[in-house]
């Protein structure tokens, strides 16, 4: 196995994320409906990234990092593997979570403990704000509610209204620290 190294990433770095092999077939997606988590089946490819989702993905994640967000990347020598982004705007019933803004990691990298260690970044960033938690709008792929569920998370008992409105399709998560 390849070592990966992981720090902190600069504004300059957002085009990188373009490196990322995103790709991933779904057979079922995630829906909450009625308190509950359904599996309704789908046929999906999702392809890499092209050059206007990049940009897209950059221009979403420029104001997070600019309002004092923090991103992850996983390397590989020097690609870019695994990415993880942090909001610094509080949410929350209580005004205590920070976003967990993004996350992603490289279809031949996936299954290595990337995206763990990319949490527990996320996590330990979170707490050294003083965040109580994390609030997750997670894309309803079986891989990644799968995953969010797994480390712990728990789902939103509200949605935070402007990210359920970017993205009603989203499941929304929390993770409570302690």
């Amino acid at each position: 196995m390849e070592t990966i190294v992981y720090r902190i990433m600069e504004q300059e770095e957002l085009a990188r994320i373009g490196e990322i092999d995103r790709t991933e077939e779904w057979t079922f997606k995630y829906v909450y409906k009625d308190g509950e988590l359904q599996k309704e089946p789908v046929h999906y490819q999702i392809a890499r990234w092209d050059e206007q989702q990049v940009a897209e993905h950059s221009d979403m994640l420029l104001p997070l990092l600019q309002e004092g967000g923090s991103m992850v990347g996983a390397f590989a020598g020097e690609v870019l593997v695994g990415v993880a982004a942090l909001g610094n705007r509080l949410l929350g019933e209580k005004q205590d979570l920070l976003q967990m803004a993004f996350l992603y990691v490289s279809h031949a990298f996936r299954r290595q403990g990337i995206a763990q260690r990319l949490m527990d970044n996320m996590c330990e960033l979170a707490m050294a704000r003083g965040a109580a938690g994390l609030y997750i709008s997670a894309t309803e792929s079986g891989s990644a509610v799968g995953f969010y569920l797994d480390y712990g998370c728990e789902f939103a008992d509200r949605v935070d209204p402007e990210l359920f409105a970017k993205e009603p399709a989203d499941i929304h998560l929390i993770l409570r620290f302690a």
